[in-house]
């Protein structure tokens, strides 16, 4: 393994420990005591979007306190785990263990089974979500960490949990189903058709099956995964979502194709069923990833076919997908130690963690935790431990 990728993670470790995992969030506005609400619907949404695009970093001024996300959190638990299988007496273990248990006491409550979500209310033009609304994406990014730390440290707790989490997705989130499949809905608070969102939930019914559940849940993985299949357009890519009454969808190609490619994968390994259909089907998503969204030097477009900023969650999602997937291409591996060479030389701070966006004459150095340093952290845990 690269010396580089060792002491950049080195670094980054240092700082995330030192703030204990907490910090400031991309879309953490609504944590401010400013009445936003005051100026209507719109007030909400505005300053969020202002703050997300704000290259000076006012949160303190705004009152806005530096937190956990638990979806972070269950970034570092992954990252962590992948880590303690590689370095045995390096005190990942033990902090692996720590994330753990702070996971199972922070769980959103009120619902069918365990679940999490983001740490901050958000609102959009279509829906307002308070904080820990529980998500798809937040509670199965949360069980990839916490079923990884499962195959680490064999804990049952971590197995049951994964269990019970079944319950909130088949109970709590709604259902689309047409001729294709199904679709499972980003939150409970709307019946929605995101791409990404229904395939982490997928993968929750998938690990349950996996480790002793009954065939309704593979089935129904299997069914989400013909649902955006069937929307993959012929170039190879994916767009962001579906509406639902309009049909029309959100054409958005991001850092998500990388989610989508990976979940895919993940559900055939769990549940068995990697036809040769499914595996055209990740081999084209894959060349288009490489061709049409990453550039020469190792750079990631914005959103295809724009290519500024560099955005550090596409880095980190460009490295990890590149590197999971790197049997359907000998160039996939390293590709994903370019993505990674290319962001510690130009995203990295001296101080360790790393930057939010390069544009062509400036930089957002804004240190988010969730967004920037929880992924870089799983991106650089991920090419250790697939590199050993």
């Amino acid at each position: 393994m690269n010396a580089e990728i060792i002491v950049s993670l080195e670094k980054l470790r240092n700082y995330v420990e030192k703030r204990d995992f907490a910090g400031y969030d991309l879309y953490d506005t609504l944590l401010s005591p400013l009445p936003f609400h005051w100026l209507g619907k719109w007030g909400p949404v505005l300053a969020t979007q202002f703050q997300k695009r704000n290259p000076i970093n006012i949160r303190p001024l705004l009152g806005i306190p530096q937190q956990r996300n638990p979806k972070g959190i269950g970034l570092f638990l992954h990252a962590y785990s992948l880590m303690a299988q590689v370095e045995k007496n390096s005190g990942y273990t033990e902090m692996a263990e720590k994330l753990f248990h702070w996971l199972l006491e922070n769980r959103s409550t009120g619902y069918s089974g365990s679940c999490w979500g983001y740490n901050f209310p958000w609102a959009g033009p279509e829906k307002s979500i308070k904080a820990y609304t529980p998500s798809s994406v937040a509670t199965g990014f949360v069980i990839r960490g916490i079923h990884e730390y499962y195959r680490l440290s064999g804990d049952q707790a971590a197995r049951d949990i994964i269990l019970d989490t079944t319950h909130f997705v088949l109970n709590d989130l709604p259902l689309t189903e047409d001729a294709t499949g199904i679709c499972i809905s980003y939150t409970p608070v709307l019946k929605d058709v995101c791409y990404n969102a229904s395939l982490l939930g997928a993968e929750i019914l998938a690990r349950t099956y996996s480790l002793g559940g009954n065939e309704k849940y593979r089935e129904m993985a299997c069914r989400a995964v013909d649902f955006v299949v069937a929307r993959q357009r012929g170039v190879g890519r994916w767009n962001y979502s579906l509406n639902p009454v309009t049909g029309t969808e959100r054409k958005q190609v991001d850092f998500h194709q990388g989610y989508i490619l990976e979940s895919l994968d993940i559900i055939a390994g769990l549940c068995g069923s990697m036809s040769n259909k499914l595996k055209e089907v990740i081999r084209k998503g894959l060349e288009f990833y490489e061709k049409d969204q990453v550039l020469p030097d190792g750079r990631t477009k914005w959103r295809w076919p724009e290519v500024w900023p560099v955005e550090i969650h596409n880095q980190s999602q460009g490295i990890i997908t590149f590197s999971n997937l790197s049997s359907f291409g000998e160039d996939y591996d390293l590709l994903a130690s370019k993505i990674a060479s290319w962001t510690i030389e130009n995203m990295q701070d001296k101080k360790g963690f790393f930057y939010h966006q390069v544009h062509p004459h400036y930089k957002i150095k804004i240190p988010y935790m969730r967004w920037s340093q929880a992924w870089m952290t799983l991106a650089l845990a991920t090419l250790v431990k697939n590199n050993t």
